[in-house]
């Protein structure tokens, strides 16, 4: 197995999976060379064994492996959740195995042997993608941890202020004063990170 230093937690990797050994270290020179991080394993059983990555990353797999092939990899990561853009190669490229990827969610379907530069920009399109969507993720984890300091009462406002209530509205059907939801509204925005009423909208909208 060729194995490359690994990344560190947050920096993108590609991930190649492929029995040849020669076209895996092909590939690693080729990712490497475009400036990613990039693992590699002999077959879908190491890659398994390793432990999911929280970083943003893309699966270059082959289709066609002994013991476990790619589909078969691809059908076991959705079963387990391990959410991983896959970019198929193969030396045996045929439509029915191309339709049966894609429809599974493979990113794209590279028939053996393909255009360097045509895989890198596939990759590149793929990890910014990823990055995107886990600093939203990020994101939207941290709205949610901060919804979740806020007190009972507080939520209940919230609540509230998202259905389009005022004030006036709110204190009277909590059987509070007025004054009293003003400063409930004030402490949301500040625990909620809002620095006006457009971004707690904002960050409600998000929440759901």
């Amino acid at each position: 197995m060729s194995l490359a230093v690994r990344s560190t937690s947050r920096d993108p990797v590609v991930f190649v999976v492929d029995d040849d050994l020669s076209m895996r270290e092909a590939l690693e020179s080729l990712f490497r060379a475009a400036g990613f991080p990039v693992e590699c394993f002999a077959s879908a059983r190491q890659f398994l064994s390793r432990p999911p990555t929280d970083s943003a990353a893309c699966l270059v797999l082959d289709v066609r492996m002994p013991d476990l092939g790619g589909l078969e990899l691809q059908h076991e990561l959705t079963r387990s959740s391990r959410e991983v853009p896959i970019i198929f190669l193969t030396a045996h490229a045929d439509v029915p195995t191309a339709v049966r990827a894609v429809k599974a969610g493979a990113v794209e379907f590279f028939p053996k042997p393909f255009d360097d530069e045509e895989l890198l920009r596939t990759v590149r399109k793929v990890l910014e993608r990823e990055q995107r969507a886990l600093a939203e993720r990020g994101e939207l984890a941290e709205l949610r941890a901060r919804r979740a300091r806020l007190s009972e009462r507080e939520r209940q406002v919230m609540a509230l202020i998202a259905m389009g209530r005022l004030n006036k509205q709110i204190a009277v059907e909590l059987g509070v004063s007025e004054n009293t939801i003003k400063a409930h509204r004030r402490h949301i925005m500040k625990k909620m990170g809002a620095a006006s009423f457009a971004k707690l909208a904002f960050i409600l909208a998000r929440l759901g």
